[in-house]
């Protein structure tokens, strides 16, 4: 369920507003592919079509989205494929710490495992009800409601399992490298011992 107190520092907004570094990429289903790879418990990749990514297993999940630059969106109805699933189909080693969520255009996001674990994270295709907006991610966006927005990577295409934690674009940029909103962890000057590795 959603839960509607907002972390410390955020508002409601009027409208919905929609932010994103760079274009907005063009999909094409033919050529489109999702993909696992990095540590597997095989040490092989796992590859889905656009066809069959979209005949996953999919659930709902409704989740309050608060953006860095301080606004929430309570309440969004998110469709989408478990994370959690997807770690079953693509096994990961015991050793891996983390996750890069990789999109377009070469952005990344990292992630601690069991936060891409958790239980209301999703690969989602769907918002209140539709397919997502083009500008919100479509045809896939991870949700990860329990961080900071921009670790909710848009137009994502692939999961590399890490033995070791990586900074992903925005990390690497500034931005705080776990990015809990109830902890207002925005920024990297906030960051204690062990919360991130160096910036490069």
């Amino acid at each position: 369920m959603s839960d509607h107190r907002l972390p410390p520092g955020q508002y409601v907004p009027r409208e919905r507003p929609v932010l994103h570094y760079g274009p907005v990429p063009r999909f094409r289903p033919q050529q489109w592919d999702f993909r696992v790879y990095g540590i597997t418990a095989s040490l092989g990749e796992f590859r889905w079509s656009w066809p069959e990514f979209d005949a996953l297993p999919r659930t709902e999940v409704v989740s309050d989205f608060h953006c860095v630059t301080r606004f929430t969106i309570p309440g969004i109805r998110w469709w989408g494929a478990p994370a959690a699933h997807l770690t079953e189909l693509a096994p990961p080693d015991g050793s891996v710490t983390h996750v890069m969520v990789w999109a377009e255009f070469g952005f990344s996001a990292n992630l601690r495992i069991d936060d891409f674990l958790a239980e209301n994270v999703v690969l989602a295709t769907h918002r209140d009800g539709e397919r997502l907006p083009p500008e919100n991610g479509y045809p896939v966006r991870l949700v990860v409601p329990h961080l900071y927005g921009w670790k909710s990577v848009k137009w994502v295409r692939a999961i590399e399992y890490l033995t070791a934690d990586r900074r992903g674009f925005w990390e690497q940029r500034g931005y705080h490298n776990i990015a809990d909103p109830w902890a207002e962890q925005r920024y990297f000057y906030q960051e204690e011992p062990g919360q991130g590795p160096p910036l490069a």
